[in-house]
């Protein structure tokens, strides 16, 4: 019969693979101002060095685009190795390496950045956020479909019900538009809004809103019980509308284009009493 391994003998091989693994970790994150393993020649080292970078910059360069042609391949690479050394991420899962990336910038780390950086960064993750998004719009109970032609009376009547892939979202800078040709100094005036939509063919869309129809689907979010009707009174009057009933129509207009495209994906159903 075998004798047991001596557990103390096991305890220590086990703090030098650690210790070694820890060490090969170190290098290859900051080769710079690690001192490489023991008994791993340099040949390898540089092989997975080279790897292991390679694989998150080209991620990385995938789901932004747009910054790593404003940066150029030079100083995109410098951003990609800071963040890679530097950043210690949550999740060891290939597709939330973008979101670490986001989440590193928005605390600030990357020295000296332009102040859209962030805003832009969210702009283009977003994209694979709804790609990934688990969210169906199988996942909202509705009411019956209304004939064409009562289409438009039943989201007057009943609680337009928006699709959980149709996100507005609200940013300080115009980051649809910025790219090597466009890098503004300022902030505009007044907000870029947008809404960003994953198709049922998986395709994902952005449109330009404008302050209403922005504040519109902030409402058929916050208030899903709310009759369309209800709806556009009250943002109505917030807009202080001359004309309720020629705003109402407008909107109801509006639900009717959005209901084709599935952004608004019918009526909630309402549950029996």
């Amino acid at each position: 019969m075998k004798a047991a391994p001596d557990a103390q003998a096991t305890t220590v091989a086990s703090d030098e693979l650690r210790s070694q693994q820890d060490a090969l970790a170190a290098y290859i994150r900051d080769p710079e101002h690690a001192a490489p393993p023991d008994g791993i020649e340099a040949r390898r080292l540089k092989i997975y060095r080279e790897l292991f970078f390679n694989n998150v910059e080209g991620l990385l360069a995938g789901n932004f685009p747009v910054i790593r042609r404003i940066y150029g391949p030079d100083r995109w690479r410098v951003l990609v190795r800071a963040f890679y050394r530097d950043h210690g991420s949550r999740t060891p899962l290939f597709t939330e390496i973008a979101r670490e990336f986001l989440r590193w910038l928005e605390a600030g780390a990357a020295a000296g950045a332009e102040p859209w950086l962030c805003e832009l960064a969210h702009y283009e993750w977003i994209e694979l956020a709804l790609q990934i998004s688990e969210a169906r719009d199988t996942d909202v109970a509705l009411a019956p479909e209304a004939s064409a032609g009562d289409a438009a009376q039943a989201l007057f009547d009943g609680s337009p019900a928006l699709s959980p892939l149709a996100w507005p979202l609200a940013y300080a800078w115009p980051v649809h538009r910025i790219g090597p040709e466009y890098q503004p100094d300022t902030p505009p005036p007044q907000p870029t809004l947008l809404l960003v939509h994953r198709e049922p063919g998986g395709k994902v869309g952005f449109h330009v809103l404008n302050p209403l129809t922005y504040r519109l689907l902030q409402r058929l979010d916050e208030a899903p019980e709310l009759s369309g009707h209800a709806q556009l009174q009250a943002l109505a009057a917030e807009a202080q509308s001359a004309d309720v009933d020629a705003f109402v129509a407008d909107g109801v207009a509006m639900l009717l284009q959005w209901c084709g495209k599935g952004i608004i994906l019918g009526t909630h159903a309402h549950p029996s009493a």
